[in-house]
């Protein structure tokens, strides 16, 4: 099921501005303590770094993702998810608008 609403104890209004705009987010802390963001990618190819494990959550658009170079391009679309490693990078592939929650930690 894909999150449609989430209750947000703050939110930093200032977006996250990365790859010369192709992403865009904001970050949050919901009213359970988890910190989460929340943005869009635009169409591009990109590579994302982690620091702590993620998951993100596709809830509108699609895009393709490459967990270790080299390795399959798998498929995501709204209402799935994928999951990366802390401490790791992941490419993605977007031809239109990739809506996304990213669950941190």
């Amino acid at each position: 099921m894909t999150i449609e609403t989430l209750n947000a104890r703050s939110i930093t209004t200032k977006a996250n501005v990365y790859f010369d705009g192709k992403c865009v987010s904001h970050s949050f802390v919901t009213a359970e303590g988890e910190n989460k963001s929340v943005g869009v990618v635009l169409p591009a190819e990109l590579t994302f770094g982690t620091a702590a494990p993620e998951i993100m959550e596709c809830v509108a658009g699609s895009c393709e993702y490459q967990l270790e170079e080299g390795g399959a391009w798998l498929p995501c679309t709204a209402g799935q998810s994928f999951k990366i490693a802390g401490n790791a990078k992941f490419n993605i592939r977007v031809k239109d608008a990739f809506h996304y929650i990213c669950h941190y930690g």
